[in-house]
């Protein structure tokens, strides 16, 4: 496994994000700034650089550009004070690996740089086709690790709202990702999902479009938002009996959440719609 950088000495955080570090025995070392940062990658190689929570996200994108003259392969996950939509698009464009704001969960943290210590050919796995402040659009590979930073991506672009509702409204928005990866495209890392996150001034709305055939609910009995609706009970039992995980909640979920779930014809395209106040 790589080594990780961890930069600064954040009286509250770092201790915690270091803690956090070794119990997930990831090795690790501490730089005190972003100068000595540079100067210990000259020396040796680490994998995955974790940046100060007290810089901002455009001091960062400045600094990755200088290490990535050192090492071109750095993932660098990035610890901001705040964000805005523009420095949310400026660090998909850079390819950060990753961003969090606060509150930051050192759990979280830590094993995102475990997990992208070991990540190989991570940098096609999200790909802006386009993106201005309240339209993104993004094609992303489909890998269980992908999805999960681009939820977080995606919800540090949706900052302004309150953290239940963007809590919530994210929770909805990786349940249709994770059913368009896995029932569309199969986890297969050379599929690729299409997704849009649209900001009007009266909602929110996220389109996901995976490669697959589609599907109608009336075919798929092993869903709790099936039609007819089946029990939770059911539900599992037959997911158990044709040898599939535990789950089939997503798009019951999902309906609970957003004000408006709308498939496609053939199923392989969704719309989440969320209503602001």
């Amino acid at each position: 496994m790589q080594q990780v950088l961890l930069i600064g000495k954040h009286p509250e955080i770092s201790p915690t994000v270091t803690s956090a570090l070794a119990e997930v025995q990831c090795t690790f070392e501490c730089a005190a700034g972003d100068a000595d940062a540079l100067r210990r990658l000259r020396k040796q190689s680490f994998g995955v650089v974790i940046t100060s929570p007290e810089t901002t996200i455009e001091e960062d994108l400045a600094l990755l550009e200088e290490m990535r003259r050192i090492r071109p392969g750095v993932k660098t996950i990035i610890l901001a004070p705040s964000t805005t939509p523009e420095d949310v698009i400026a660090a998909l464009r850079a390819q950060v690996f990753i961003c969090f704001t606060p509150p930051f969960d050192a759990g979280a943290i830590a094993e995102m740089a475990c997990r992208a210590a070991t990540a190989t050919d991570w940098r096609r796995d999200i790909e802006v086709l386009s993106a201005r402040r309240d339209w993104v659009s993004l094609r992303v590979n489909c890998r269980l690790l992908t999805a999960e930073r681009l939820v977080t991506f995606l919800s540090e672009l949706r900052s302004e709202l309150p953290d239940a509702d963007r809590q919530d409204l994210m929770l909805a928005f990786r349940e249709i990702l994770m059913n368009a990866m896995e029932h569309g495209a199969g986890f297969n890392p050379e599929q690729v999902v299409e997704v849009a996150a649209v900001h009007t001034a009266r909602t929110i709305v996220f389109y996901v479009r995976d490669p697959g055939a589609g599907f109608r609910l009336t075919s798929i009995p092993h869903c709790a938002a099936s039609e007819p609706p089946l029990d939770p009970i059911a539900c599992q039992e037959l997911r158990a009996k044709q040898g599939m995980r535990p789950g089939g909640y997503g798009i019951l979920l999902a309906r609970k959440v957003v004000d408006e779930l709308i498939y496609s014809e053939i199923g392989n395209e969704v719309l989440l719609i969320k209503h602001l106040p």
